[in-house]
């Protein structure tokens, strides 16, 4: 779940709303029920994940496609070579300007399983090269793909087959089976994260990255189901899901979602509006973004949880917290907003807190 590009409200108050039924009906049942036994049966030992301090780099289109992925700033036409040297300016560009030292990137079978791929992997390999942790993610396709389901077993499997052949030997890189798998209860999906664990049994679990269910917006399913202990748990969490909230509601809200799995959980999606001159350095409780972003931010800190921020670059989205410069063949990134950079260094153990 993430903000679309644009400045329209309709598309984000159509997905909240879709977002708000598929959080209701779990609300009863898995959010308020599940953190008392998370830990019980499936969290695993305590482990840093405040070491994920990072940010998205997307598709314009959102990641969903029946295509190749084309990130922001690159070309699908571009070489190797080419591609590998301008992710290596776009990822100094997040190094230098937020601080950032984690980037999740998508992939898709039409990225994977053809020649593009061998272009695509100057994006993975100028991360690792930096030392940057770096997160890949299954993104479904568009239309009626758009369904939380994987859109085909029969590509989805050789493509985690390639992508792990390449990089499983490479600390930096981690594995995350599917985003936002919404249309799979949260059995169902817990049963494909642990095939995807017995069939890559070789990956050490503490580089997978298995998405809460839904729209990755509770963890506390997965983190309960043994077969999944020692991995972490991705978490997104959007101030768009609500029209108004204060900022102990959204704490609150936040917390119910993690259980008592924050040891394990990385909020590798949460965003808000960065182009349109909200100050979120200073208290203004009348604002729900705001409110949001100060909540989430402080949380995250207290809880010494990893956050990716959504999304660092995505050309003509409003939550862009970086924005294209330079050249096409030597790009180079600017802070959209300030203040949205000063709650990321808060976030990741840096900078200062809010004003009063």
């Amino acid at each position: 779940m993430r903000k679309t590009s644009g400045p329209s409200p309709r598309t984000p108050r159509l997905r909240a709303a879709l977002v708000a039924v598929a959080v209701a009906a779990v609300t009863g049942a898995t959010l308020a029920g599940s953190p008392a036994s998370a830990s019980s049966s499936g969290a695993a030992p305590a482990t840093d994940t405040a070491q994920f301090k990072g940010v998205n780099w997307a598709d314009p289109r959102d990641n969903f496609a029946d295509d190749l992925l084309q990130l922001s700033g690159l070309s699908t036409t571009n070489t190797y070579r080419q591609t590998y040297a301008k992710a290596t300016r776009i990822i100094a560009a997040f190094r230098a300007n937020l601080g950032a030292n984690t980037v999740r990137l998508p992939i898709n079978p039409y990225t994977v399983d053809g020649a593009y791929w061998k272009s695509y992997r100057g994006v993975i390999d100028a991360a690792s090269d930096q030392g940057f942790k770096v997160i890949v993610s299954y993104w479904e396709g568009t239309g009626a793909r758009k369904d939380g389901y994987i859109d085909d077993t029969a590509t989805y499997w050789p493509m985690w087959d390639t992508v792990v052949k390449a990089y499983k030997n490479d600390k930096h890189v981690y594995f995350e089976p599917m985003n936002e798998p919404h249309g799979y209860t949260d059995t169902e999906w817990a049963d494909i994260a642990a095939k995807w664990l017995s069939t890559y049994a070789k990956v050490p679990r503490n580089r997978v990255f298995v998405s809460g269910a839904g729209y990755n917006d509770h963890v506390t399913s997965v983190c309960a189901d043994p077969r999944l202990k020692g991995t972490y748990l991705s978490l997104h969490h959007y101030g768009f899901w609500k029209d108004y909230t204060t900022y102990d509601q959204w704490v609150a809200d936040l917390k119910v979602r993690i259980g008592d799995c924050a040891n394990r959980t990385v909020a590798d999606e949460f965003g808000a509006p960065m182009t349109t001159g909200l100050n979120y350095d200073v208290k203004t409780p009348d604002d729900n973004f705001v409110n949001y972003v100060q909540a989430v931010t402080d949380t995250f800190r207290e809880l010494k949880m990893g956050s990716v921020y959504w999304p660092g670059l995505r050309t003509d989205d409003t939550y862009s917290i970086q924005t294209l410069t330079g050249t096409t063949a030597r790009p180079w990134l600017a802070t959209t907003n300030q203040s949205g950079a000063d709650r990321l260094a808060w976030a990741w153990g840096r900078g200062k807190p809010v004003k009063g």
